[in-house]
């Protein structure tokens, strides 16, 4: 009873907050709807570390180490390891740099794009099940809200201010 009293006690606090609240409500959601997600895995033959770098080959193709790392927003001697770890697996292939001897550049092996094809697919089918219960207006709204979200990381990324970014209905991994 007494943690049930200081989750309420600090969950007031928050609310207190002035214009705090939808930055608290869309943080936890996004951290509920990740955890949801997060449970749609098909396998657990590769991490989620892993699984991102792999999407992110699949996404946006072969690249050198350094430039996955960034992408991924690790450290290099991080991405190296992952790197490893999949190659190891059979999940991506190392291929020389085509201008620089010192580099390699990295993709995604036809075994890594069926682990990350049945990753996608068991979410999308649970998120469509979900989407499919809103209506049409509400359905249009997330995927304006989708935007709004991209700008917001895309704006901290770049450090420059946030504008809204129209997101394509389809990526490659078809999510």
């Amino acid at each position: 009873m007494i943690y049930a009293n200081q989750v309420n006690d600090a969950l007031k606090s928050v609310d207190a907050i002035p214009d705090g609240s939808l930055a608290g409500d869309l943080s936890l959601a996004v951290v509920r709807f990740a955890r949801r997600l997060r449970g749609r895995r098909t396998s657990g033959l590769v991490s989620l570390t892993q699984l991102s770098a792999l999407a992110t080959l699949y996404q946006e193709g072969p690249m050198s180490p350094g430039a996955l790392a960034a992408a991924e927003r690790v450290q290099p001697p991080s991405m190296t390891r992952v790197i490893a770890s999949l190659a190891d697996l059979g999940m991506v292939e190392r291929q020389p740099h085509p201008s620089d001897g010192r580099q390699a550049i990295v993709n995604v092996s036809p075994d890594g794009v069926e682990v990350v094809a049945a990753e996608f697919a068991a979410r999308k089918e649970w998120l469509s099940d979900r989407l499919n219960e809103l209506t049409p207006d509400d359905r249009e709204t997330l995927r304006k809200a989708v935007g709004l979200i991209g700008a917001i990381i895309a704006g901290e990324d770049n450090q420059g201010p946030v504008r809204a970014v129209r997101q394509p209905a389809t990526h490659r991994s078809g999510i």
